[in-house]
Formats: C-alpha cells, sequence, structure tokens
C-alpha cells in the first residue's frame, strides 16, 4: 500500500522548501480529531451518528469562523506566488520509485 502511494506521500517535496514543515504532517487534522473527541467526551451523549456529526460540524464551524478573524494565514499568499514560477529542471526533487517487493533480488 505504502508503494502505491509514494508520489502522493512526498507530494509536498513539490512545495517551496520552506512549506516542507507545515505540510509534511497531519498535524492541524489530529489537532482537529482531538478536539473533536474532548467535545464528545464532554456532552457523553451521543444517542446516534447524526448527533455526532452535528456535533462535529459544530466544532469545524466554530473553529472556521476563529480562524477567519485571524490576520495570519497558514500558507501566506504572497509567498504561494513562488509555485507558480518555474523552476529549472535540475532543481527539482526527484523520486525514484523503490522496487515492488517481489522484485527484490
Amino acid at each position: 500500500m505504502l508503494l502505491d502511494a509514494a508520489v502522493d506521500i512526498a507530494a509536498f517535496a513539490d512545495l517551496p522548501s520552506a512549506y516542507w514543515k507545515k505540510t509534511w504532517s497531519a498535524n492541524p487534522l489530529e489537532r482537529l480529531s482531538r478536539e473533536i473527541k474532548r467535545r464528545t467526551d464532554v456532552v457523553r451523549v451521543r444517542p446516534d451518528l447524526d448527533a455526532l456529526d452535528r456535533l462535529a460540524a459544530a466544532v469545524l464551524a466554530e473553529l472556521h469562523d476563529a480562524r477567519q478573524v485571524l490576520d495570519r494565514r497558514h500558507l501566506p499568499e504572497a509567498s504561494m506566488a513562488e509555485l507558480f514560477t518555474t523552476r529549472p529542471a535540475e532543481s527539482q526533487p526527484r523520486i525514484t520509485p523503490q522496487p515492488e517487493p517481489e522484485q527484490l533480488p
């Protein structure tokens, strides 16, 4: 499974190296999952999946609203313009495919 996803796993390498720290991990997603878990533990009543969906949607809406107020962006617009400049071919990261386990000697 990981061998099939090798290109997707290393997709962050196509971005400028300044963004690698922000994009290679799933920390924002993990933080969101922890927040939803914390809220469901506080409520302690989950009669059905619809109630859980509503609670998760409320958490997402609240976090989205809080993020809209911030003046800071995760990936600033000005520096995102770097992505649209073409880089010389030799500076592009190269990912060499690994042999399948059956092909190993």
